[in-house]
């Protein structure tokens, strides 16, 4: 998921370097325009620096291709909230994992002993990875809202 925000963050870059280049030919293009004599030629130089500052405008928003500036940027920010979230729920996962490994740890040891606070206690951590499952699949950013992960 990483590699496609970082994609979109490079495509990104790359929007703005084209368009910085095509913004400063334009305005280099309308300089020289005004320098020079002949209609023409003046008119054919505007017209080249009208379809480069359109240029400029299509790589800034394009919504009929979703590729300018504006739209990968959005996109970037759909698949970081994507990633967040992946990222929230592993990390559930990881606990609720944990918590089972350790139930069956002591489940075994009461098996053993005979103890019944040990089977409570496996229970219990039972409980608790069922409970971080739950959010991880269900709510996964509850936890990290609250600043407890």
């Amino acid at each position: 998921m990483s590699h496609g925000v970082h994609a979109v963050q490079h495509e990104v870059e790359h929007q703005t370097i084209r368009q910085t280049t095509l913004r400063t030919a334009a305005q280099a293009l309308t300089l020289e325009a005004a320098t020079v004599s002949d209609e023409a030629r003046r008119a054919a130089l505007l017209k080249q620096a009208d379809e480069w500052m359109k240029t400029v405008a299509r790589y800034e928003s394009d919504p009929a291709e979703k590729d300018g500036r504006k739209e990968l940027r959005a996109q970037a920010e759909a698949y970081e909230h994507q990633r967040d979230t992946y990222l929230a729920r592993y990390h559930h996962y990881e606990f609720a994992s944990a918590a089972y490994q350790i139930g069956i740890v002591l489940a075994s040891a009461a098996v053993i002993t005979g103890m019944m606070a040990l089977v409570y206690g496996a229970i219990g951590l039972g409980l608790i990875g069922l409970a971080f499952m739950a959010l991880g699949f269900f709510n996964p950013h509850y936890l990290h809202s609250l600043h407890l992960l």
